[in-house]
Order: structure tokens, then sequence, then C-alpha cells
């Protein structure tokens, strides 16, 4: 056995009480092997202990965590290592990749210096001889001119080379295992696939075994042999895939596998992991929309460009959005979808005018707002809201809630004081599913899915009628993906808004959209109800889209 976990307790130290030190037990009692050359999967919610008990493994946790049990790696309790072996087991016998490549790959060094150095560190190559080593890693994970790029920086790559950069380093000193901890949540589907298929292939070529960490069970059902699925610090069941998939035997593992949105189904509501656990029955189908009810926003051939600096004086035109079209209907949804790079959320941002239109109009109401400017484009602004990626970043941390949501409401206007204001914001809250006593707290104080609650909640505030969602649920694990879902589409039933929703999950895309423009390269290359485009679709681009969806396994 390459790894084994046996009855390990991770406890957090939260300071001194009444003279007694408080603590929270993130895992409780948690026991799994990993053999050699196999794959195992950590699956669970946010909050689950999934990445403690993986970051507990190589002692990657903070000064206050403390731990017990054992953890035998090649028979050796990693518990009982010195600081001093553990480094040199890091890297070299046990190598990590995390969620976000940016956060991880050091920006002011280049690709090629960051790869050097545990080939040196660890195997005491020669800079030369480092280098040479380092570009064959960048070819062997499918990075495009592997000399040129040694000399980039992490920025000037996309997101899906740089989890390519993030899984060479982890594989230059080939070590016995490889821990992988959410690599492709960021991902678009094609990128996503595309990483899947590398760490399988690599892990087969080192003969390693990969502890992947996960909250998807669609991904892990495609890349893993053996699943253990978590909740609350504890396992909840653990099991070779086959048998996860074809008969798991947990409540809860039940909920997983039932609360994602699927490909092939549509109903009116999707189930969450208190209603499966509950026994609650399926929402019947989804109806269909009025497709007479009014166009609400028109946009006719807009274009966006960026220029770059080329040679000493010329410009180099970069053309991300290229003459994009449609038709936003009061109370529907439009879904618009694309890899990285497609230009689908350059067109949400230009329709905004967050960036400055190239050409083209935008039409509400007979008026374009892309020629609006002074009090008129002020008005307007206040009926298109935005709600961005990320819900970690898009919140001022400086700000209480209460001032997050008063804030746009004395911008605008909105309220006759301050204490009315602060009733409206309360009762937003409790719309969006929060307590009134989120008010006084801070965005650290809660989870993603909540904040995301708090974004929506802002955007309400000003009573708006289109809102633009820019991969607004991508970044959230599937329970909580589901009530922020189920959240939008109720919101839309009661307040007759339009969306705009921005992704590169076509199962989600298939559950809130009525229509569905495909984006390539800044050209929409195909445009159709969703129910027609899922079960025919005519570009070889969309099919290639759909193809890489995670489906689980398959046998």
């Amino acid at each position: 056995m390459l790894l084994s976990i046996q009855d390990l307790k991770v406890a957090f130290r939260l300071g001194k009480e009444g003279g007694q030190m408080q603590r929270a037990l993130a895992v409780k009692g948690v026991s799994f092997d990993v053999p050699e050359n196999s794959t195992v999967a950590l699956v669970g919610e946010s909050g689950s202990g999934k990445s403690v008990t993986a970051m507990s493994i190589l002692n990657l946790l903070p000064d206050n965590a403390e731990r017990s049990g054992r953890i035998l790696f090649q028979g050796r309790d990693l518990l009982q290592t010195p600081q001093r072996e553990l480094r040199a087991l890091r890297g070299k016998e046990i190598a990590c990749v995390f969620q976000d490549p940016m956060s991880s790959l050091n920006p002011v060094f280049t690709v090629g210096h960051q790869l050097c150095e545990p080939l040196m560190l660890h195997l005491g190559l020669k800079p030369r001889q480092a280098w040479a080593r380092a570009e064959e890693l960048l070819a062997e994970v499918g990075i495009p001119e592997p000399k040129r790029r040694m000399k980039a920086y992490p920025h000037e790559l996309s997101g899906g080379q740089q989890q390519r950069v993030m899984i060479a380093i982890a594989l230059a000193c080939e070590p016995k295992l490889l821990i992988a901890d959410e690599p492709t949540t960021a991902l678009d589907v094609t990128i996503q696939r595309q990483v899947m298929d590398l760490m399988g292939k690599l892990k087969d070529k080192h003969r390693m075994s990969l502890l992947f960490i996960s909250h998807d069970l669609g991904v892990v059902g495609e890349i893993s042999d053996h699943v253990v699925v978590m909740r609350h610090g504890e396992i909840r069941e653990k099991a070779p895939v086959a048998d996860i998939f074809a008969s798991p035997q947990d409540g809860y593992t039940k909920a997983l596998l039932a609360c994602r949105p699927s490909l092939t189904e549509n109903p009116a509501r999707l189930m969450v992991i208190d209603d499966h656990m509950a026994g609650k029955a399926a929402q019947a189908q989804a109806q269909g929309k009025d497709p007479s009810a009014p166009v609400v926003l028109q946009v006719k051939g807009l274009k966006k460009s960026f220029w770059f600096k080329e040679g000493l004086f010329g410009k180099k035109e970069f053309k991300a959005v290229k003459d994009v079209n449609f038709e936003l209907r009061k109370g529907h949804t439009l879904g618009v979808v694309g890899e990285s790079g497609s230009g689908k959320t350059t067109m949400g941002l230009t329709l905004l005018r967050l960036h400055e239109p190239t050409g083209g109009e935008v039409l509400f109401e007979g008026k374009d707002l892309l020629k609006m400017s002074g009090p008129d484009w002020q008005k307007m602004r206040r009926r298109i809201q935005v709600v961005f990626q990320n819900p970690y970043a898009s919140l001022n941390p400086r700000f209480t809630i209460a001032q997050t949501l008063v804030e746009p409401m004395e911008i605008h206007q909105i309220g006759k004081d301050h204490a009315e204001r602060l009733a409206r914001a309360t009762a937003l809250l409790e719309k969006v599913g929060m307590p009134a006593a989120a008010l006084h707290k801070y965005p650290h104080e809660f989870s993603g899915g909540q904040r995301q609650r708090i974004a929506i909640a802002r955007c309400l505030t000003l009573n708006p009628e289109i809102l633009v969602l820019d991969e607004s649920v991508s970044a959230l694990d599937v329970s909580v993906q589901a009530q922020v879902l189920n959240l939008l589409k109720d919101l839309q039933d009661e307040l007759g808004l339009s969306y705009i929703f921005i992704s590169h999950d076509l199962a989600v895309v298939r559950f809130i959209s009525d229509e569905v423009l495909v984006m390539q390269n800044g050209d929409v290359v195909e445009q159709a109800p969703v129910e027609a485009l899922m079960a025919n679709p005519q570009q070889d681009y969309t099919r290639k889209l759909l193809g890489a969806v995670p489906r689980g396994y398959q046998g």
C-alpha cells in the first residue's frame, strides 16, 4: 500500500474563551488507503474536510492545526516525520496541484525558472540540464512551443496552460503520489477534458498514484478507481467507482449524484442535498416560456477590439467580439457558452459598457445604450446589473453587508432615508435566503454560496430588469450551485427579470436558459432554442462542447 490514512483527526485552535482553548474539529477519524498506481477520489461539498484531509498528508496546514492518527506513506508515519524530512518529500515523492494555478505560480518568475527549481533542488541537476529537462516536461504536458513558453511569465498563459505548467512542476521529479485539489474546477469543459485526459495518461506513464479531490461526481466518475465520499469531516461511503455509480449505499452519495443539472432532463427546479436526504420527490419538467413576450434588449452588430503595441510605433488589433446579434425577451434567459477566450465575457461586459464597444447598437426601450452619456446613462445603469464569477472578489471586504446593500440605493436615490433603505436591504436578504442578522457581518464571515446570494441581493436593490450573470455559479459546489440556480429561477418568475447567463457549463445552461448563443473566437457560431440545440447541434464546435461534458462513470 502506497498511502494509508488511519483514524485521522484534524482540529483548529480558535483561541481561548473563559480560560479554555476552543477548537473546531474539521476531520473526525478518517481512514482510507491509496494503492500503488491507482486513482482515489475524495468527494464532498465545501466544508466536508476533503482538502484538509489531503493537505494533512504533507502538513500544508496553518500553524493552528492539530493532527492525530496515522498517515503511513510506504510504511513511514508522516505525522511523526520531522519538518526537514518532510521538505525533502514534498515535490520529490509527493507532489500537489492546486485549484487556482494563478495563485500557485509565482508571478515574478518565468515558467522556466519555476520548473527548474525542483529539478535542481531535489535531483541536483545543473542549470543547463534542468533547463533542457524542463523544456521536455512542458512538451510532455502539451504546451505548444515549449522553448518559447519557458521564457513566459504566468500571466502570459491561459488558465488551461497555467494548470498544465503546474502539472509539469508537480511531475518534474516523478513523484509516487500526486495530490490534485480541484484541478479542473475553474476550467471550461474542453480544457477540463484535456487536463483530465493528460493526468490519466501521465499517471499510467509514470506509474504513480493520484489522490483527486473534487465536488463533481461527473468528473470523478471518469478519472478514479476508488471513491471516498466525505461530509462534515466524516466518511459517509467508500467503494470502487463502479459501485458508487451503480448502487450508492449512503443517502448523501445518492444526493450528490442527483443534484447536478442534467444534459438530458430539464426539471422545473433542481433538487438540493437536503431535499434528497429528506426523500422529497423530483420536480416535474419545466414549462416553456411565452415566445411572444416583449423584447427588452436588442443587440445589433456588437463589436469590441483591443489594440496592442507591435514594434516601436505600430499597433495590432485583436477582435475579441465580432458582430454579435440577438434579442432578449422579458422573463427569458439567454445562455452564452464557449471556451475560455471565446469572447463571451467580453461581450457581456461590453453590453454594460464596462468595456467601451468598437461598434454596434444595444437597444433598450428603443434607445441605444452605447450612445448614452451623463444622467441618462446613470439612470439606465440601474436597470441592467451584473453578477460576477468570483463572490470573494466582488464584495468590498471593508464594508458590512448593510453598507454593501445600502450604498447603491443612496447613489441612485432609492428610498427616502437610511431607515427605509435598511428595511429594503433586510427584505432583499430574506428574499435571497439570508437572515437579517447578516446585515452586520462582513463578507469573510460567509461561504462562497452565501456571498453570491448577497451579490444577487445587491443587484436587486436597484430594481433591475436585466441581469448579466458572468459565470456566477461556476465557483460553487454542486449543492450550493443548485440552490443559487433555483433562487435565480424564483426571482425571474416573481420579478419578471431577464437574464444573460454566461457559462462554460452546458448542463447548467440547459437548466436555466430558453435560448443559447454559442461563441468561438469572438463569433457567434450557433444560436437556437435550448432544447433544439441540445438535441440536434448544427455545428462541430457545439458538438465538441457537448462531447466534453463529464458524464460520470460509464462502465
